[in-house]
């Protein structure tokens, strides 16, 4: 529980990755959803792929670490650009801004996950989205393309 009154999962915060495909001019056109089990909180909604912090973990390194289990990224594909931070009185969760370097096909690698894929930036806000990703998507979207 955070003194905000919700409940958030991770007691040392918990971090997630949109990682971007860009085209030739730069700008992004692709990132990386994860459409969310249903038994999951939200289920059925779509995010980014990831989770909880370790104790000892930074926020890249543990987006990095989820969104290898959720949706099979290596790190060696990954260039990380910026970090968004979201905080509460007890909690924070922070969105890693990333660069796919190199070419791959993301794919649901754990039961966490009905589905994942890459989304056109431009049809993000069509799908469902976890109530906490819609209400950030606007700055993230703004932090693709600064």
């Amino acid at each position: 529980m955070c003194g905000c009154g919700a409940r958030h999962w991770g007691l040392h915060g918990a971090a997630g990755l949109l990682l971007a495909r860009r085209g030739a001019d730069g700008r992004a056109t692709h990132v990386v959803l994860q459409h969310r089990a249903q038994w999951s909180d939200q289920g059925g909604t779509w995010a980014l792929p990831g989770g909880a912090r370790e104790p000892d973990e930074t926020a890249v390194q543990a987006a990095l670490r989820e969104a290898h289990e959720e949706a099979g990224v290596e790190a060696s594909a990954v260039a990380v650009r910026d970090e968004y931070v979201l905080t509460h009185p007890d909690w924070s969760y922070t969105t890693v801004v990333a660069d796919a370097v190199a070419p791959f096909t993301p794919t649901a690698t754990d039961t966490e996950s009905i589905e994942v894929t890459w989304v056109a930036v431009d049809d993000v806000v069509a799908r469902p989205l976890l109530r906490a990703f819609a209400d950030a998507w606007p700055e993230l979207r703004a932090r693709l393309d600064p």
